[in-house]
């Protein structure tokens, strides 16, 4: 059966705390595991939450501070260590290239997993496949970073009532799909006449950025919005200077882009309640709301 949930391996920024690790998150859809900046620890996190190496397919980086990519050495290693047999894809900013090979090739060890590296160099789609469209959008922060959204082409749901009516069982289902149309008993039948439209689901990941465009490009209409909140609003001046956004920024992207569910994450160390991140989001955004935990288990939402 076909999963699609975020599992949040890590929750902070900067530096981890007691309480909370460095950030890493992990996106099952369907057959494919993408693994978004995992900061140190991230290998561990994986044990704690039972997600395996050999369900990574891509591995996404949004850019090349710490605390988004110290755990790359060990995640990549692990690969080989567990002789992970597909091939998996590494995305990040192509001006990054050396930080990657240095993380790449931080310590000795015997390579055989096949990681293939596919840098990202303009804004636009960076791979397409069974699960859609992995798009990639320049933000606004103190070294290039980029954000993330995964796009679900739109199909159609069949009613099993209208199908029996019209007399499409069997083989003729896949017809009718693939052509569109289909004659039956005379008479003609088309896709129309038993299904409706399906709207594609929609993952965006915002990680480290001021309020930009982009931001709310990768953000709209998305299931499921997983974005930093590194600051409140009392600490707004921060946020701009270090090219972060707040909780009420956040919610004020999740509210102006129609998202289903928000999941604010990557909090800075000198805040350790998190309550106050979700009254001040709250108050701009009334719709599903997550303050995520380390090890929490996300579900996208159900289809529309």
């Amino acid at each position: 059966m076909s999963v699609r949930e975020l599992i949040v391996l890590g929750t902070a920024s900067q530096v981890p705390t007691r309480y909370r690790n460095h950030n890493g998150y992990f996106l099952r859809w369907d057959q494919e595991g993408f693994l978004f900046d995992p900061g140190e620890g991230t290998q561990r996190q994986m044990l704690l939450a039972g997600v395996s190496a050999a369900g990574l397919t891509r591995l996404c980086l949004t850019h090349f501070h710490g605390d988004h990519c110290l755990g790359v050495p060990g995640v990549i290693q692990r690969l080989s260590l567990d002789r992970v047999a597909h091939p998996v894809t590494a995305h990040y900013p192509r001006s990054g290239r050396e930080y990657f090979a240095r993380l790449r090739h931080a310590c000795a060890f015997h390579e055989v997993a096949d990681l293939r590296e596919e840098p990202v160099d303009s804004d636009g789609p960076v791979a397409t496949g069974r699960f859609g469209t992995l798009e990639a959008r320049r933000l606004d922060h103190s070294i290039e970073s980029i954000g993330y959204r995964l796009t679900e082409p739109d199909g159609r749901r069949f009613d099993a009532r209208k199908l029996a009516e019209f007399g499409v069982h069997g083989p003729a289902v896949r017809r009718l799909q693939a052509d569109g149309e289909l004659v039956v008993d005379g008479r003609l039948v088309r896709l129309s006449d038993v299904s409706e439209p399906r709207p594609g689901q929609r993952f965006a990941f915002v990680m480290d950025t001021r309020l930009c465009d982009a931001v709310f490009d990768l953000a709209d209409g998305a299931d499921l919005l997983v974005i930093e909140a590194t600051f409140l609003s009392a600490d707004a001046d921060l946020a701009r200077e270090y090219g972060h956004l707040t909780a009420r920024q956040a919610a004020q992207v999740a509210d102006r882009c129609g998202v289903r569910r928000l999941v604010l994450t990557h909090f800075s160390q000198r805040y350790r309640d998190l309550s106050a991140f979700r009254d001040e989001a709250a108050e701009v955004f009334d719709g599903d709301l997550v303050v995520a935990e380390d090890l929490a288990r996300i579900p996208v939402p159900r289809r529309r």
